[in-house]
C-alpha cells in the first residue's frame, strides 16, 4: 500500500507542473504580459533638438521591427516628402528644411513580438543672421567662347569659409576638361579650364548653396545652377608693333584687319599685354574722356575686352593711322567695315591675346582669369 500511495503523489505533483494554464501555473503566464515591447525607434535629429541643419535629411528608424507610418510636418501641419526603405527598417525625408522652423514628427511601428510602438518628438532649424545671395554667370543656354570662365559672386557679403562654399560647388563638362576654383576675393570664386575650352563643350554647374555657413553667421540663401555651351574656337591676336589684328579659328587665320593701337611712347596709352576675354558688345559705344579733352565721342561697333578701358571699335576719323602708326588711347581701332565684320563674329568669352607693349594689364578688370599662370591659379583654390 505504501508504494501506491508514493505513486499516487508523484502523479499529483507531475500534473501541477506540466501545465502552465492551470491555477498551478500562473506565475510564467504572468510574466510573459508584463514584458516591454521589443522594438524601438530612433529619430534623427532626436526630440526637442534645436539649431539643426537645413540640409540634412530627417531619419526615423526601427530596431527589431517594421514601421508602418512615419509623418514629419512643418509648422503650418503641411507633410515633408520622404520615403519609406523597401525593408521598412528606416524612413528619410527629401525635401530640405526651411531657415527657424519648427518640425514635427510621429512614427508608429510593429515589433518582431507584435507589439505596436510610438514615437513623437518636435524640433527647431538654425536661424541665420543673414542669407546673402549669390549669382551665376554664364546664365542658361548661353553660348561663349573658349576662354570664357565660370564665374559665382556673393554681392552682399564676404565669405570667410572659402573651404565650406567650394566643396558645395560642382562643374560637370561633356568631354574632359581640366580647371580649378580659384578665389580673387572674398566675394568672387571663379572656375576656367587649364587652356581654353575644347570648342562645343556642354557645361553644367551646380552650386549647392542653400544651408552652407558661409561664416559669421551667414547662411546660403538658395542653391543656383546653370547649363551652357562653348562655342567654336575664335581667338584675336594683337602684336601692337605690326598694326594689326588677326582673328583666329580653330587654330588658322581667319581675318586680318589693319589696326592702330595704343601709343607707344606712353605705357599709361598702350593696349597692355595679356590674355584678356570680350566681356560686352555694343552697336554704339560713348568713349568721351574730359581728361584728354575730348567729348560725345561715339563709336561704333565696340567690342570691350577689360574694365581698364580697352576695346575694339570703329575710328574711320583715325583712317590715317589705321595700319600704319599706334596712336589711340589703349583701344583697338579698326576701320567702320572690318570692325562691324569682327563685331558680328565675336563671342562674349572669346580671348583677347595681346603683346609687344611696354606694359602688362593690370588685374584690376573684372575678368583678369587668362593673367594669373595655372599653377598659381591652382593655389587660389580654398580645398587645395
Amino acid at each position: 500500500m505504501l508504494g501506491g500511495l508514493l505513486s499516487a503523489a508523484v502523479l499529483v505533483s507531475g500534473c501541477t507542473s506540466a501545465e502552465p494554464g492551470s491555477p498551478g501555473g500562473g506565475s510564467a503566464a504572468g510574466t510573459s504580459a508584463s514584458a516591454p515591447p521589443v522594438a524601438k525607434i530612433t529619430a534623427s535629429p532626436q526630440a526637442d533638438s534645436a539649431d539643426v541643419a537645413v540640409t540634412e535629411p530627417v531619419k526615423v528608424a526601427v530596431a527589431e521591427g517594421t514601421l508602418d507610418a512615419v509623418t514629419l510636418t512643418n509648422a503650418e501641419g503641411a507633410a515633408v516628402q520622404g520615403a519609406l526603405a523597401e525593408d521598412k527598417a528606416s524612413w528619410t525625408s527629401s525635401e530640405v528644411l526651411g531657415y527657424a522652423k519648427t518640425y514635427t514628427y510621429d512614427a508608429t511601428a510593429t515589433g518582431t513580438d507584435g507589439k505596436k510602438v510610438e514615437l513623437k518628438g518636435t524640433f527647431s532649424t538654425l536661424k541665420p543672421a543673414k542669407t546673402p545671395r549669390a549669382t551665376i554667370n554664364p546664365t542658361d543656354d548661353a553660348t561663349v567662347g573658349v576662354a570664357m570662365p565660370i564665374s559665382i559672386k556673393f554681392p552682399e557679403g564676404k565669405v570667410t569659409d572659402k573651404a565650406a562654399v567650394e566643396k558645395a560647388l560642382k562643374v560637370e563638362t561633356s568631354v574632359p576638361v581640366e580647371g580649378s576654383w580659384a578665389w580673387l576675393n572674398a566675394q568672387q570664386v571663379d572656375w576656367r579650364p587649364k587652356q581654353y575650352w575644347p570648342a562645343g563643350t556642354k557645361v553644367t554647374v551646380t552650386a549647392k548653396l542653400y544651408g552652407v555657413a558661409y561664416g559669421g553667421g551667414a547662411y546660403g540663401k538658395s542653391d543656383l545652377t546653370t547649363a551652357f555651351a562653348i562655342g567654336r574656337n575664335q581667338v584675336v591676336k594683337v602684336n601692337t608693333p605690326e598694326h594689326k589684328m588677326d582673328v583666329y579659328r580653330d587654330g588658322k587665320l581667319f581675318a586680318s584687319y589693319p589696326s592702330s593701337n595704343g601709343r607707344d611712347d606712353d605705357p599709361n596709352l598702350n593696349t597692355p599685354n595679356g590674355t584678356m576675354i570680350v566681356m560686352q558688345k555694343d552697336p554704339v559705344g560713348d568713349f568721351s574722356n574730359p581728361r584728354y579733352g575730348y567729348t560725345n565721342v561715339m563709336k561704333k561697333w565696340a567690342v570691350r575686352f577689360s574694365n581698364h578701358g580697352e576695346f575694339i571699335h570703329e575710328n574711320n576719323d583715325n583712317a590715317a593711322n589705321i595700319g600704319k602708326r599706334n596712336t589711340s588711347h589703349g583701344c583697338v581701332n579698326l576701320l567702320e567695315a572690318d570692325a562691324k565684320a569682327y563685331f558680328d563674329s565675336a563671342l562674349i568669352g572669346d580671348p583677347v591675346e595681346v603683346s609687344g607693349s611696354k606694359a602688362n594689364m593690370p588685374t584690376t578688370s573684372d575678368v583678369y582669369d587668362w593673367l594669373i599662370p595655372w599653377a598659381q591659379w591652382k593655389s587660389m583654390s580654398a580645398l587645395s
